[in-house]
Order: C-alpha cells, then structure tokens, then sequence
C-alpha cells in the first residue's frame, strides 16, 4: 500500500465506506466463488461509485487482509480520517441539540476501541475523542470491529487530552468520568443536558489530569465478585444509561464537582 491507505475488511466495514465515503476507495476485492446477496451487494456498491473490482480466492484475500476474517471482501481505502483538535471546537457548535460524546483516556486494545465505536455510534453519540500518544488510532481491525462506526463517527485525535476536556467543559457540555472510586452511582447521578462520558484505559483507568477535569466522578455498581468491566461494557452502560435518562426525562441527580 501507498501513502496513507489502509486495507479494510469485512462486510460492515466494507459496506459503510462504500456507502459513506466511496471517494476513499480504491480497489474492492471480493472472494471468488461467492454470490450472496450481501457480496453483491458490495460489488453493486463499488462498480456505482467506479471502484475497481477484483475477484480473487479466499487465499488471496487472507494474505491482502492480513487476517482470514475478512467475509470475503477486502477493501483498499484512504486512511481514516481523524480530525485535530483545532476543529473541535468550532465542530462543537455545529451540533444540533445537546451534544453527546464519548472521551477514551488511553484505550489500546484494537478491539476495545471498534467496540466502543460500535456502541457509541448506536447511542446516538456526536463523536469520539481521543489521545494521540500511547493509544490505539483507527486501524483496520478497529474498522472491523467497529461494523461501519468507524466510517461514519467523527473521531478527534488530539495531543492534549486535559486540554482537550477543558474545550470541551467551555463548550457547555457537562463531563463525567467513569471511575470505580467515583463518589457517586451511575443511576444517581444527573446525565441530563450536553455531556460528554469519559472513560479510561484496559486496567489503568482514568489518568490524573484526565480524572481532575472531570465535573463529576461515577462508579457502575458491582454486585459480583469482579471489579471492573471491560471498557467496551462500561462505554455501553454508561451511554446507555445516558439514552435511556433523556428520553425518560428523568436527568436529574447530583452535579458536585470531583
């Protein structure tokens, strides 16, 4: 590959940047041998929007994907387009109604990240937030995992995350840490108005800087044995809790400082 491509697989992933950004595609291979629906439904796709199309074995495919997960279609792409923090803020005003985003302090796993994309994109979340340094960037197995989020969530990478927070808090938006020490319960707490949920690393958690821009620090309650969830989880419930306040209409709750 060439300059800033990257080579992108599976169906979802595949799908939504032919739909999303077909621009950004260069080349579609598909598995020889397979004419399902969803297949050709990708070919359609990519010969409508005058992407190239090849027809290889499964082989091939594997050794283009790196991976012989790939569903039987591989794509050649653009790489993602992560945006800088000097959009943000003028990005932030653009928003329609009260903004929601997801802020991932450090995430490294590939697949962690997609999930968290996965779900943030389901929540109706407006964007992603994330550090540059010692995390994981959109790569092809976070497009996989991501099922298309990663195509159509716009994802900030930025160099200073506290700073980052401290836009985002003078944006309006409401930010609260998720932290096993939080002073208070999810389910207590207010989720009400723009807000922006941040979460910390696998096993880390929330950095200090991070956790001292927080306006308020909550903590999932635990009734088994183990500790802590996986932050693809813990993203899941706390959006949810978040989607689930709003249109009940029930947000409010404690907003002390952390």
């Amino acid at each position: 590959m060439a300059g800033s491509c990257q080579r992108i697989y599976g169906l979802h992933a595949v799908e939504s940047a032919l739909r999303h950004q077909p621009r950004q595609v260069h080349h579609l291979w598909l598995a020889q041998g397979r004419r399902d629906a969803r297949v050709e439904r990708l070919e359609r796709l990519a010969r409508e929007s005058g992407v190239p199309v090849s027809r290889e074995p499964r082989e091939v495919l594997t050794e283009l994907a790196g991976s012989s997960r790939h569903q039987g279609a591989v794509a050649e792409v653009a790489g993602a387009a992560e945006r800088d923090a000097q959009s943000l803020p003028q990005w932030l005003e653009g928003i329609a109604g009260d903004p929601f985003l997801l802020v991932l302090d450090g995430v490294q796993d590939p697949h962690n990240l997609g999930a968290c994309l996965r779900t943030a994109e389901a929540a109706g979340v407006h964007g992603v937030v994330l550090p540059r340094d010692k995390a994981c960037g959109i790569t092809p197995v976070v497009r996989k995992v991501a099922a298309g989020a990663a195509e159509t969530l716009p994802v900030f990478r930025v160099t200073n995350l506290a700073r980052a927070l401290d836009t985002i808090k003078a944006a309006g938006l409401w930010v609260v840490g998720a932290d096993a020490a939080g002073e208070h319960v999810l389910y207590d707490a207010a989720l009400d108005g723009p807000i922006a949920w941040v979460l910390g690393a696998e096993g880390r958690g929330l950095r200090r800087l991070t956790r001292e821009r927080c306006d308020l620090l909550v903590r999932i309650p635990m009734a088994g044995a183990v500790g802590s969830l996986n932050v693809s989880v813990a993203a899941g419930v706390c959006l949810f809790e978040t989607v689930r306040r709003r249109r009940a209409g029930a947000g409010s709750g404690p907003r002390g400082a952390c």
